[in-house]
């Protein structure tokens, strides 16, 4: 009996000891946790540090309050994220996203030379404070990002709440076994005392109970489970953008959104040559921006039918699947009169908001009758988008200043649709906008948008200026947002590029052998120098500027002579409209005297290919050029730059960029030139064709690594970012009406 006392006893010690253990574990487990949370939202904070800083430092040096806002915003998209913003060195709250707590204040950070965290109490609920220093030129201001710890709370009391409920478990176990073992036992020594006792009824010397030699082995193990930490939203800041990318972005932020794409330009021509029918790719910017998107978006594109061929190629609802070899959206096409192209494209968009737009010096015309047709197309395409939707609530991307009514026009029919208008050429400032007779009628069916971009911050300030002047309305510039009739429209910047790596780039030769060839077709040694200049023959790109400035060089420094060339590459375009087709004569006579004057028999210093280039055709130019001149007397963006830059896998080539391009402000290793200064971008072009390779590929590399992070799927992206966090916000305001 005493044995099994002992047995009792030290199996309750055993049970004590378990239940004490999980008791000092518990709270050992719920710290672990915290730690674990703790470092994890430590290391997201670095990599949206990384991510941003470079966004963050060029803005700071532009003073870009807006362009901070849209990257701080894009970054708070994270649901683990609280709060984005910067503290200047004078203690000031900069960008703060719409979450900042209104108590925050940046007395409350922990400053220091390096990285600090530190953890505060705001509202009654635990922030940690991710403090960043960001250095620009003298200047020290300090990245804040602020995660609500309130996550980890939840996080340990569930972890310490499981490993309490697993030690009740395991001592529920032991106590079972134990009321076992003391059943069994009594069971046996009960029948040893009946034996016992029998054995004295009859006389019989009693026996020692023999001892049971099982034991009961009982093993306790531990359960780990990891808690699941929530899944990163997609931000423009963290991920390499692709057309996956893209497509990831629309089915996580955007699922079952339909996209439809209106512009006046379409993605394939099908124009008749004999009895066969062929497939053009203009020449546009717009086009090559865009169409790689669609390629990885799917959806519809809504565009002007311009091919003789166009109609005999689309189905009886004027549709047709494209790309012609892998068919990956829809591309719906509008008839437009001769009588009304007259008067919508070349009258009053281009006779009118063209050279409006564009500082080159040009009278911009604006009739009546023009207007009536713009606005008729505008309804046109308007309607066209209603006709392709097939939800209530889809994605319209609304391209240029071929349709500034349509948004309005497409927000009337589809209320809840989301509508992000791109603006592909810059807009003037309010006194230059004020020529136009129907300037309200622009800015209100601009502002029937969800959201409005430009390539330029620029850009954005000059609109903000026409709206506040000629427009009653609010207008909200910390967080760039136009209110009028009580609907709001986000006014970005969405700088625009290209894709990354260029299709174009697909099976082309090597550097050497695009040389070669080129060199070949034009009738070229092998040491003659190669300057190209690609664009369509526009009185804005400063093609005649260019050749005055080889012209130039060729008189003050003859030796360049038999050593260079300058191919110039243009599309005849708008040849209806007398600037176009008076700069197209003027070029070919200015070629001509300059041929004359510095040219041989056998060497022309210049070269005017006037025609059409397939994109294959343009990257092997660009690969065969030492220098390439993009000298706009205004320009949106201009791609061409980018492009030459993209073509050169190399590393090698010289880009002559204007200062009067959007690309400038992003390409700055280039040698940036003012188009009107004639001997400034001949001293450029002379230094292009000097420079030494290490410092070719040093350019040449950065502006490389430029393009493709900030890539046409990027551009895409960001827009779609500001889209879904529209729609999210309209959802919420939706259900609190509700």
């Amino acid at each position: 009996m005493p044995r099994y006392m002992a047995a009792l006893k030290y199996l309750g010690l055993g049970l004590l000891v378990t239940l004490l253990l999980g008791l000092a574990i518990a709270p050992f487990s719920k710290r672990l946790v915290e730690q674990w949370s703790r470092s994890d939202v430590e290391a997201r904070s670095r990599l949206v540090y990384n991510a941003i800083q470079h966004q963050v430092v060029g803005a700071m040096a532009d003073d870009n309050v807006v362009q901070l806002s849209v990257s701080f915003e894009a970054v708070a998209l994270d649901q683990r994220i609280l709060a984005v913003a910067l503290c200047s060195d004078q203690g000031r709250l900069i960008a703060p996203t719409k979450l900042m707590p209104k108590t925050f204040s940046c007395e409350k950070v922990a400053r220091s030379e390096g990285v600090s965290f530190s953890t505060i109490v705001i509202d009654g609920r635990r922030v940690m404070v991710a403090a960043f220093p960001v250095v620009e030129r003298a200047h020290k201001s300090y990245l804040i990002i602020l995660h609500d710890l309130s996550f980890v709370d939840v996080r340990s009391n569930e972890a310490q709440g499981f490993m309490i409920a697993a030690l009740v478990g395991v001592a529920l176990m032991i106590a079972g076994g134990a009321a076992i073992f003391v059943l069994v036992v009594l069971r046996g020594w009960m029948n040893a005392l009946r034996r016992a006792v029998d054995d004295v009824r009859s006389g019989a010397a009693p026996q020692r109970p023999t001892r049971d030699p099982s034991a009961i082995d009982l093993q306790i193990k531990k359960l780990l489970s990891e808690v699941e930490t929530g899944r990163h939203s997609i931000s423009s800041a963290q991920i390499e953008w692709s057309p996956a990318t893209l497509q990831q972005l629309l089915h996580s932020t955007l699922p079952d959104a339909e996209v439809l794409i209106v512009s006046n330009r379409e993605p394939y021509i099908h124009n008749r040559d004999g009895d066969r029918i062929e497939v053009q790719i203009p020449a546009s910017g717009l086009v090559s921006a865009l169409e790689p998107v669609m390629r990885a978006c799917g959806g519809t594109w809504i565009a002007h039918g311009s091919g003789n061929a166009d109609r005999d190629t689309v189905d009886s609802h004027d549709r047709i699947e494209v790309p012609p070899d892998h068919p990956s959206y829809r591309l719906r096409r509008i008839w437009i009169t001769d009588e009304e192209q007259d008067g919508f494209y070349y009258g009053f968009a281009n006779e009118g908001m063209w050279p409006l737009c564009h500082i080159a010096f040009v009278r911009p015309s604006f009739r009546e009758s023009d207007w009536k047709a713009y606005q008729q197309i505008n309804e046109r395409f308007a309607a066209a988008v209603v006709q392709e939707a097939r939800t209530d609530n889809p994605i319209v991307l609304v391209q240029d200043y071929h349709f500034a009514l349509a948004p309005r026009m497409i927000r009337d029919r589809l209320p809840k649709a989301t509508i992000i208008t791109f603006w592909h050429i810059p807009w003037p400032n309010a006194e230059t906008f004020s020529i136009c007779p129907w300037k309200e009628q622009i800015i209100d069916g601009l502002l029937g948008s969800t959201i409005l971009g430009f390539h330029t911050q620029f850009h954005c300030n000059n609109f903000f200026e026409t709206v506040d002047r000629f427009v009653e309305s609010r207008i909200d510039r910390e967080h760039a947002t136009v209110t009028l009739s009580g609907h709001e429209t986000m006014v970005r910047a969405y700088p625009i590029s290209i894709e990354w790596p260029p299709a174009a780039l697909d099976g082309q030769p090597p550097v050497e052998t695009c040389r070669s060839e080129v060199r070949q077709q034009l009738g070229l040694a092998a040491d003659v120098k190669i300057a190209v200049g690609i664009e369509r023959f526009d009185y804005t790109k400063g093609i005649l500027d260019r050749m005055k400035a080889v012209d130039d060089l060729l008189t003050r420094q003859p030796q360049w002579k038999r050593r260079l060339v300058f191919v110039q590459v243009a599309a005849p375009t708008r040849s209806k409209l007398s600037s176009y087709s008076t700069l197209q004569d003027d070029a070919v006579a200015l070629a001509d005297d300059i041929n004359r004057r510095h040219g041989t028999n056998d060497y022309q210093p210049i070269v005017l290919l006037i025609r059409h280039h397939s994109a294959r055709e343009v990257f092997k130019l660009f690969r065969a050029a030492d220098v390439c001149i993009v000298s706009s007397l205004h320009d949106g963006m201009n791609l061409v730059a980018k492009e030459f830059a993209a073509a050169r896998d190399d590393e090698r080539g010289v880009l002559v960029l204007s200062s009067f391009t959007g690309a400038s402000r992003e390409l700055s290793e280039a040698l940036i030139v003012n188009p009107y200064h004639v001997h400034e971008m001949a001293t450029a072009l002379d230094t292009a064709l000097r420079m030494p390779e290490h410092e070719q590929q040093e350019r040449m590399r950065a502006m490389r690594q430029q393009i493709r992070e900030w890539n046409v799927y990027r551009w895409a992206g960001r827009m779609l970012i500001d889209a879904a966090t529209s729609r999210r916000r309209q959802r919420i305001l939706d259900l609190a009406e509700g």
